[in-house]
């Protein structure tokens, strides 16, 4: 069996020997030459490129995984076409956004970003902070990372709620799951919104001007999700004017954020560069899921965390494995 691992070359990794594998690497440029040879193919790097080269020449190709839970940057019409199977990471970034969320939510209500400033200023300047604990959040996107979110948040004493395509009750995470499509009518009603929902063509400027100025002045906005789930214009002019108080960003519309954005120079927001779900363990997790698929494509098993081509994500699977 054929593997081709698409990796960076500043960041390439020596993989476990596994029997009945061979392996090959290449980075995202070489990857239209070297995919006639895969059988499998394994992303492990976050670079975009326009795929739409490779997939034609992808003729012994029956299986891909990404290395992310979001798989937008590869489902274009071409691969929605092709007859492979396409599987996400979804779980083993979960427990790391969520910490990340947590520790974004906690810094801006504490208003640490002002304190670091006053630090580097030499200034002593005693401030009045927020808490968290008894405050409402909602979760856009109640998915694997979506509902480990909601647990570390409902942990800290945070009441939470999530909003997706449908309205249901009885679930076990959340307080009540709503409608996305209702958000405008809504979004007022919590402290902090937190984005956690994939990128498709429903979700593409979910949060737009509407939802922001829905939301109330002191309330919060957090995207682990895709940059493009929110008008970035809007929630600039959102934040300058006082529409919303604070936003934690490890995503944006355009990546890397070009300098020129008014975002670096808000001390109301926090930005990071797309890391939220990069722990030290990262590689070690995402291998320990790829090789329990492996394993079960080898035996002819039905793999865990398939895309569903047309929704652009993992239906809920209760039953999946965690790969903690």
């Amino acid at each position: 069996m054929n593997v081709l691992v698409v990796e960076n070359d500043s960041d390439r990794k020596v993989l476990p020997p596994l029997d009945g594998a061979e392996f090959r690497s290449c980075t995202i440029a070489e990857l239209a030459d070297a995919v006639p040879w895969a059988e499998v193919l394994l992303f492990r790097t976050f670079e975009t490129a326009d795929l739409r080269a490779v997939w034609p020449k992808a003729e012994n190709l029956r299986w891909i995984h990404s290395s992310s839970a979001g798989v937008d940057r590869l489902l274009d019409p071409a691969l929605r076409e092709g007859s492979w199977t396409l599987t996400n990471s979804g779980g083993i970034l979960d427990r790391a956004i969520a910490e990340y969320v947590a520790a974004g939510i906690l810094a801006s209500v504490k208003k640490l970003p002002q304190a670091l400033a006053r630090q580097r200023e030499r200034v002593w300047e005693h401030r009045i902070t927020n808490g968290i604990r008894g405050r409402s959040a909602l979760v856009v996107g109640p998915g694997s990372i979506g509902r480990e979110i909601g647990r570390v948040l409902g942990a800290l004493g945070m009441r939470v709620d999530a909003a997706a395509t449908s309205e249901r009750s009885g679930d076990t995470e959340f307080t009540r799951i709503r409608n996305v499509r209702q958000l405008p009518t809504y979004a007022g009603e919590y402290d902090v919104i937190v984005l956690a929902a994939p990128l498709t063509d429903a979700t593409r400027g979910l949060v737009d001007g509407e939802v922001l100025a829905a939301m109330r002045p002191d309330s919060g906005l957090v995207n682990i999700a895709r940059g493009p789930v929110v008008d970035e214009r809007a929630l600039c002019d959102a934040l300058a004017s006082g529409e919303i108080r604070w936003a934690v960003l490890d995503v944006f519309e355009v990546e890397p954020l070009p300098d020129t954005s008014p975002l670096w120079g808000m001390d109301n927001v926090i930005l990071t560069a797309h890391l939220a779900g990069d722990a030290d363990d990262f590689a070690d997790r995402l291998w320990a899921l790829f090789e329990d698929n492996l394993q079960r494509y080898v035996r002819g098993s039905a793999l865990v965390n398939v895309v569903d081509m047309r929704l652009g994500y993992v239906r809920r699977q209760n039953d999946a494995p965690k790969y903690t």
